[in-house]
């Protein structure tokens, strides 16, 4: 009786299946030894965390202070993924207001936040911030002619600052509407002009109609308040608040 010879099982799935089963005790052990940097948890609440200190500076000086802070601004500007010259702004206003209006207890974190959610930090729509902080090219909303999610304000400048002679629109890297900006806007980088498009100015303008507003910020009724006189949105809010939480424990949102 004819027996056919039997094939012979190549040696290589077996190599292979070894090399493989190799590899992956490699990968577990080296993921069992090497420890894993721990996630950082975003804390809920309000007010969100205050983030790294800010050093004392002299805001009395000539010429634009906030530069003061760049050796306070550059290790973190990264991990939050903010402009350093954006993130001196934020800082001095935060020092500016402690000094002048220490009862608000406004945290630099508060208005980073509010500028992430407004302009990306003066980079909305390709705009870039130069070292004086000046946003170019200029950021302008929407009319607000009352459309969908929409206030209705006719002009109330003339057009002179956000360009528009019909009707308003929000301005520069904190977005003011040109009637705010009148009554708030402050030169906050030197040059002896109330800059809406400049994130100096914007950034402390911001946070003096933030104090007048909330009063004591150090409280989640204070800053509740604050936040929504700024834009009367419980959603607009809590994203601000998620942001500034996530810069307050040194991340990114």
């Amino acid at each position: 009786m004819y027996q056919a010879p039997r094939r012979r099982r190549s040696p290589w799935p077996i190599v292979l299946f070894g090399i493989f089963g190799v590899v992956i005790l490699l990968a577990v052990g080296v993921n069992l030894t090497t420890p894993q940097a721990p996630r950082v948890e975003i804390p809920d609440g309000v007010p969100p965390p205050r983030g790294t200190e800010v050093p004392p500076i002299d805001f009395s000086g000539p010429g634009r202070t906030a530069g003061l802070l760049r050796e306070w601004a550059e290790p973190q500007a990264d991990a939050l993924d903010i402009p350093v010259v954006a993130l001196e702004a934020y800082g001095h206003a935060a020092a500016v207001l402690a000094s002048t209006q220490p009862e608000c207890g406004l945290a630099w974190t508060s208005l980073a936040g509010i500028g992430s959610v407004e302009s990306g930090h003066g980079q909305h729509g390709g705009a870039s911030l130069a070292p004086d902080g000046k946003a170019t090219p200029e950021i302008r909303g929407v009319p607000l002619d009352g459309g969908p999610g929409l206030a209705e304000i006719r002009d109330t400048d003339g057009g002179e600052l956000d360009g528009d002679p019909l009707l308003d629109r929000a301005m520069g890297p904190m977005q003011f509407i040109p009637e705010t900006w009148k009554a708030w806007g402050v030169d906050a980088n030197g040059d002896g002009v109330a800059d809406p498009d400049n994130i100096d100015d914007a950034a402390l303008s911001a946070g003096r109609y933030l104090c007048d507003r909330g009063g004591d910020l150090n409280g989640a009724e204070g800053w509740t308040r604050a936040l929504l006189a700024y834009n009367l949105s419980g959603k607009y809010m809590r994203l601000v608040r998620d942001r500034a939480a996530a810069y307050g424990v040194g991340v990114r949102p």
